[in-house]
């Protein structure tokens, strides 16, 4: 007997939608075509659309350490109930997630918490750099993380004989927040205090653009992997389009949704992240990026804070916003305003980070593949409200906003995890396997 049959829906295969049902057994995808077997459960997918299951490649869910913000349970069910099946986390936590000790330690967190499935990005210091080069088979690490920028504890890595040994040494895809720090610190006297409007003035155009010429001549020395994350400038962009290959890069949906000033205006310090929201020319050929099949992932840098953290007067406020829960309803509703394709958002959530980071079994509808899916509903609008949101912080940027497209059920390896906006079952997600 079949765990699960989702029928009547079209299902994203081979790049197009087809009407075929899809039948899971033991947490993989069993057989898709027309499913005649007995199920213990079905699943109508009646004018849905079944996706493979989306990936946010870049989240903060903030354990160990600021659990009263976030922590790893918490972080997961806000991702299922947006839709996402698997989470790549980051290592700036306290402790930092820079020693095999530390990474075991966050494997043990996540077990039988997490509902959807994880891996977990190895924080590169000046000290560990011997490390890297151990780290490909380590179960559970997605890549190795470089804040070359902008950073907690001892994660920073800013002298270019440093950074130098860090692409040396890796074993793994290195993922990179680019940010020149020594252009940071000589910018912090036109920081104006209570204006968060110089946040992207004294995180200039200049600083992004120079760190990311640094990482990419320093990857392409030693023909290493590099993932540029979270991409603001115009300079940025028309680089990075002449160095494809082994250069990758991302856009996160709110650079993608809001621009200064009227986010400042509007949000005041909720809109503060790194690097920052900047205005409409960046933000215009961020989408041409985005049209043109330039970036290659979109991922939400969930980075929450809690709102008495983040009403200090700037710059005591901190840095980031939530997102997890939010991409896929913001990026849908930017398909039904026709600004990109499904096909280029599959990509860009499914397929692309499979390919990147080598992440086995998943991305795609294939018989013999694990039974993950973000199954969406086109038509149907949402309100995205503060009161909705699963993070422990409870607000997002786009409260109020009103969204067309949105998912509505997530099953993760054929089990449903969230339907109509419920979390079901038990947090039972695994590390994800990579080759």
């Amino acid at each position: 007997m079949l765990d699960l049959i989702i029928k009547n829906g079209q299902c994203y295969i081979n790049g197009k939608l087809e009407d075929k049902d899809i039948a899971v057994k033991d947490s993989k995808i069993f057989k898709i075509g027309k499913i005649s077997e007995e199920s213990k459960e079905v699943y109508d997918a009646k004018n849905q659309i079944v996706l493979p299951g989306c990936i946010d490649t870049q989240t903060h869910f903030r354990e160990p350490g600021s659990t009263d913000t976030e922590d790893l349970h918490s972080g997961s069910r806000a991702a299922v109930a947006g839709g996402i099946t698997a989470v790549f986390e980051m290592p700036n936590t306290n402790p930092p997630t820079s020693n095999i000790k530390e990474f075991q330690r966050k494997l043990d967190l996540a077990k039988n918490r997490m509902y959807c499935n994880y891996a977990f990005y190895f924080g590169a210091t000046a000290d560990n750099v011997n490390q890297l080069a151990k780290l490909k088979d380590l179960e559970g690490c997605c890549g190795i993380k470089l804040f070359a920028g902008s950073s907690t504890g001892n994660l920073l890595v800013a002298d270019e004989k440093d950074i130098d040994k860090v692409f040396q040494n890796s074993s793994k895809v290195v993922a990179v927040h680019s940010e020149d720090e020594e252009i940071l610190n000589k910018n912090k006297k036109l920081i104006k205090n209570g204006d968060v409007q110089s946040h992207p003035v004294w995180r200039s155009e200049e600083c992004a653009i120079s760190s990311t010429r640094r990482i990419v001549r320093i990857a392409e020395r030693y023909n290493k992997k590099a993932h540029i994350l979270h991409i603001t400038t115009k300079q940025e962009i028309d680089f990075l389009s002449q160095h494809k290959g082994n250069i990758t890069f991302e856009i996160t949906p709110q650079h993608l949704t809001i621009y200064a000033p009227d986010c400042y205006e509007k949000l005041g310090t909720y809109a503060q992240m790194n690097p920052p929201i900047r205005d409409k020319s960046h933000y215009d050929r961020l989408w041409y990026a985005v049209k043109n099949n330039l970036n290659d992932t979109i991922g939400s840098d969930h980075a929450p804070h809690l709102k008495v953290n983040k009403d200090k007067e700037y710059p005591n406020s901190p840095s980031g916003m939530p997102g997890v829960q939010t991409l896929m309803p913001v990026m849908l509703n930017h398909v039904n305003a026709g600004k990109l394709s499904l096909n280029q958002l599959i990509n860009l959530v499914c397929e692309n980070p499979i390919k990147i980071f080598g992440i086995n079994n998943k991305g795609f509808i294939k018989e013999g593949y694990d039974a993950d899916f973000t199954i969406v509903d086109m038509n149907k609008k949402i309100e995205i409200k503060n009161d909705n949101i699963e993070s422990k912080c409870g607000w997002s940027p786009f409260n109020g906003y009103e969204f067309k497209g949105t998912p509505v059920s997530t099953i993760i390896s054929g089990k449903i995890k969230m339907k109509n906006g419920k979390i079901i079952g038990e947090p039972d997600g695994k590390p994800l396997s990579f080759n």
